[in-house]
């Protein structure tokens, strides 16, 4: 019987408060689309980007991964693709983003 296999959830967030540079704009049409070149062929099933509502300290920028299952997040994260990924931070933040891995509750 084959094993059922779970999405794997990657919260990718920025920290800084109102005053800290991160263009928005250039995240969401560029940086996104191109996680998305990069690692959809691998197994990743969406990519959001969230912000907060009001400028605050604490995170400015959250990105939401949904990969197929573990496979893929591995595949993604080895893809040839990924140096380039992780590079094109420097075009919209200096800020080093940090990732977490989310799992359901239940």
């Amino acid at each position: 019987m084959p094993q059922h296999s779970e999405t794997v959830t990657i919260y990718v967030t920025y920290e800084g408060d109102a005053t800290t540079p991160f263009d928005r704009d250039y995240y969401v049409n560029h940086h996104l689309p191109l996680v998305m070149q990069a690692w959809q062929p691998h197994g990743l099933l969406s990519a959001s980007a969230l912000f907060p509502a009001q400028p605050q300290a604490g995170t400015i920028a959250l990105c939401e991964c949904r990969f197929r299952d573990e496979a893929a997040l591995a595949a993604a994260f080895a893809a040839p693709q990924t140096p380039g990924v992780i590079a094109d931070v420097a075009n919209f933040t200096g800020v080093t983003p940090v990732q977490v891995r989310a799992v359901p509750l239940a």
